[in-house]
């Protein structure tokens, strides 16, 4: 199956992120706009909606580090394996976030 031009570049992003670090969904947006693509946070949320089961999924949450909506749990002992920090129900932004270097 061939991905519009703009889901691919999004999974790219996701691959990218190594085990115990997370994303932001504006953050992958960032990273795919300065690769000279287009994308919005919310496009990025198309994406995984979509397509996002092929790649590490669960590491991509919102803003304030919420896992994606309906897979809660899911995501978080997915995360927690890998030993991503939490504060109570989310994501320590502040030790998980990650952003590729290029």
């Amino acid at each position: 199956m061939e991905l519009p031009d703009n889901a691919d570049a999004v999974l790219t992003v996701v691959e990218a992120i190594p085990p115990g670090r997370v994303m932001s969904y504006g953050a992958i947006a960032d990273v795919v706009c300065a690769r000279g693509g287009v994308a919005s946070a919310r496009s990025v949320g198309t994406v995984m909606a979509r397509y996002g089961a092929a790649v590490c999924w669960y590491r991509v949450v919102n803003s304030v580090g919420r896992t994606p909506p309906g897979h809660e749990l899911r995501a978080r002992a997915l995360l927690a394996a890998e030993g991503v920090p939490f504060r109570g129900d989310r994501v320590d932004m502040r030790a998980a976030a990650w952003y590729p270097a290029d």
